[in-house]
């Protein structure tokens, strides 16, 4: 899979691209298949803007042929004679009203090219966006194990912000800077070949240094892009995590945190501003010396009659604006090089492909899950050494109940993500309905299992939202799940109801009442198959046993795998597996291992603190 090997590196920064050689990378070429698919607002963008470039020039031109005319007479094409003549006869009328003309349709087209431009930009940034997001959550859940979230939000924000300044501002700069020259080439060259020569030759100087500066700042620019993810990752963290940060006073310590990663975006910055700033003069140096000998060489050419007064104040003031384009060249290279930076990472994002798919020959789960079953399954998370399950059996089928209890890094949680196939094991089988569980598709499967985590996550919004994410439910279901779950109490109580706001990852509530909602979010799925990862820790004694009085109520049909260190939350099991280090060194009903006197014995012992509570 492109872009998530085994080895060490982030898949969103590749790392098969020739920094030193390369002016501009491959990486950013490959906004241009975006643009195609808005070829209206391209071919709008490159005509507006080569007829902007070129009402640009007009006026400088008209001004040159007035000169002429105060100074000796009518002079230009006869279609312009005929123009500034066509008004009460006086030329210097028309002159003007050629050159406000100019300036009009300057305007005009320009603000065409401008709308086209931002707009396709903010299509191709929306385009970008969408697909390094569509790649990014079709990824297995372990590639976020060891990445940021603040780097990614980088990606999906700064970097592709970033391109859609390529494409709004950099186009139109190559455009202008193309039909600039070519227009005021073709111009200057018709009134005197020789300081056109005098004019363009000096800006040939301009290519070695365009590639020095290339070359050498493409590096600063990516580690720039890198530090800018760095910095949002631990604003990102420190932000999240800001109670803890308080509970600990370690508000000195998450400062320094902070100082460090801007202080390197600072260094990267200030490194590829020194390049810039080198860069910039370089070209105002070579401005200055084609303008200084083209006034030299115009005079002479003036006096010696080769040109006309005119002509030499057209070549001028078009000189003058032949410099911009130098300076925009400059800045358009500096923001090619920003652009490389940012859509190396973006499509890297983009170009993420999942190594947990559906087979080529998967099918639809049709009906419930009447049974699960793990055959000697044996599992290593990835880019580690040590196994967390060894040789796991089981099965449950449909109205059962399976316990699974052990100290923390027992392998409990594994065995859960597992069946939600966030992981593949090394070996052994999973089976759903005596199937193996890559016989059915990714999406059938897990539309048939609710699954409470120990953490349960909600989703900014209400109650409401995060109770029905992404299914369709009659508000009788709503209520019924939120019944079952223990929540339709507390729900009712609050001010605004079941509309009431959670806050960022459910902040505004407590715990046990976010694993409650959780749980009637999985509820309200009616899955045939039920895990509860840790679901009732936050929860009191005796909401949990009426949770559990309701589950085993309205669940004949549904099997239930439950995770859990309090015991009481799966006294009641069919079966409860005991693990130690990645094993199940125990099984059975809860009064056949309490009698046992074995691990599970012990733990009972320590929770409740009598035997004869048993």
């Amino acid at each position: 899979m492109r872009g998530m090997g085994s080895g060490g590196g982030d898949a969103m920064e590749p790392s098969d691209i020739n920094e030193k050689t390369q002016i501009v990378g491959r990486q950013i070429w490959r906004v241009v298949p975006y643009a195609k698919r808005y070829p209206g607002r391209v071919l709008a963008g490159i005509f507006g803007n080569a007829m902007a470039r070129f009402f640009d020039l007009m006026p400088f031109v008209a001004i040159g042929l007035a000169v002429d005319y105060f100074t000796g007479g009518l002079a230009g094409p006869d279609i312009v004679q005929d123009f500034v003549t066509s008004f009460g006869g006086d030329p210097a009328v028309g002159y003007g009203i050629l050159i406000f003309l100019g300036f009009f349709f300057l305007a005009i087209f320009q603000g065409i090219s401008e709308y086209s431009w931002q707009t396709l930009g903010y299509k191709i940034q929306h385009d970008l966006r969408m697909d390094a997001t569509k790649s990014l959550i079709a990824m297995e859940a372990s590639y976020y194990d060891m990445r940021q979230t603040g780097q990614i939000m980088a990606v999906l924000s700064s970097d592709v912000n970033q391109l859609e300044d390529v494409v709004s501002d950099s186009s139109t700069s190559i455009i202008r800077i193309v039909v600039t020259f070519m227009t005021a080439f073709l111009i200057l060259v018709l009134m005197s070949w020789k300081l056109a020569i005098v004019l363009f030759g000096p800006i040939i100087f301009i290519v070695p240094i365009v590639y020095w500066f290339s070359t050498s700042v493409q590096r600063k620019y990516r580690k720039q892009r890198e530090s800018t993810g760095d910095i949002t990752a631990v604003l990102e963290n420190l932000i999240s995590g800001i109670s803890v940060v308080q509970a600990y006073n370690a508000e000195e310590w998450e400062a320094e945190r902070v100082n460090r990663e801007s202080g390197a975006y600072r260094d990267q910055a200030m490194g590829a501003s020194q390049d810039r700033n080198r860069f910039i003069p370089m070209i105002y140096v070579v401005a200055g010396i084609a303008f200084g000998l083209l006034v030299t060489a115009g005079g002479w050419l003036a006096k010696e009659g080769e040109i006309t007064t005119g002509q030499l104040v057209t070549f001028l003031l078009i000189s003058t604006r032949m410099t911009m384009p130098m300076f925009i060249f400059g800045i358009l290279v500096n923001q090619l090089q920003r652009g490389e930076a940012a859509a190396r990472r973006v499509f890297a994002a983009i170009d993420l492909e999942p190594t947990i798919v559906d087979n080529d020959d998967a099918v639809e789960l049709l009906g419930p899950i009447e049974s699960v079953e793990f055959k000697d399954v044996h599992f290593t998370y990835p880019n580690t050494t040590t196994k967390v399950l060894s040789g796991i059996s089981f099965r449950v089928a449909g109205g059962q109940f399976l316990g699974v209890m052990g100290h923390t890094g027992a392998g409990k949680t594994t065995i859960l993500k597992l069946l939600m196939r966030y992981y593949v094991p090394d070996s052994g089988e999973v089976l759903i309905n005596g199937n193996n569980i890559n016989t059915f598709t990714l999406a059938s499967v897990r539309e048939a299992i609710g699954f409470v985590s120990q953490d349960p996550f909600l989703f900014y919004g209400s109650i409401r939202d995060n109770v029905k994410y992404n299914m369709d439910a009659e508000e009788s279901d709503l209520r019924r799940a939120l019944e079952l779950a223990g929540a339709l109490e507390f729900v009712e109580e609050l001010e605004d109801g079941i509309e009431t706001m959670v806050g960022d990852r459910g902040a505004m509530l407590s715990g046990g009442q976010r694993a409650r909602v959780s749980l009637a979010r999985a509820l309200l799925k009616k899955p045939s198959l039920l895990i509860l990862d840790e679901a009732s820790s936050a929860l009191d004694a005796e909401t949990e046993r009426r949770i559990q009085e309701n589950l085993l109520s309205t669940g004949s049909g549904r099997a239930t795998i439950a995770v859990a260190h309090r015991l009481s939350t799966i006294r009641n099991a069919n079966e409860i597996l005991a693990m130690v280090d990645g094993a199940v060194v125990e099984r059975g009903k809860h009064d056949e291992l309490v009698e046992h006197q074995g691990v599970y014995a012990s733990q009972w012992t320590i929770q409740t603190g009598d035997m004869a509570g048993m």
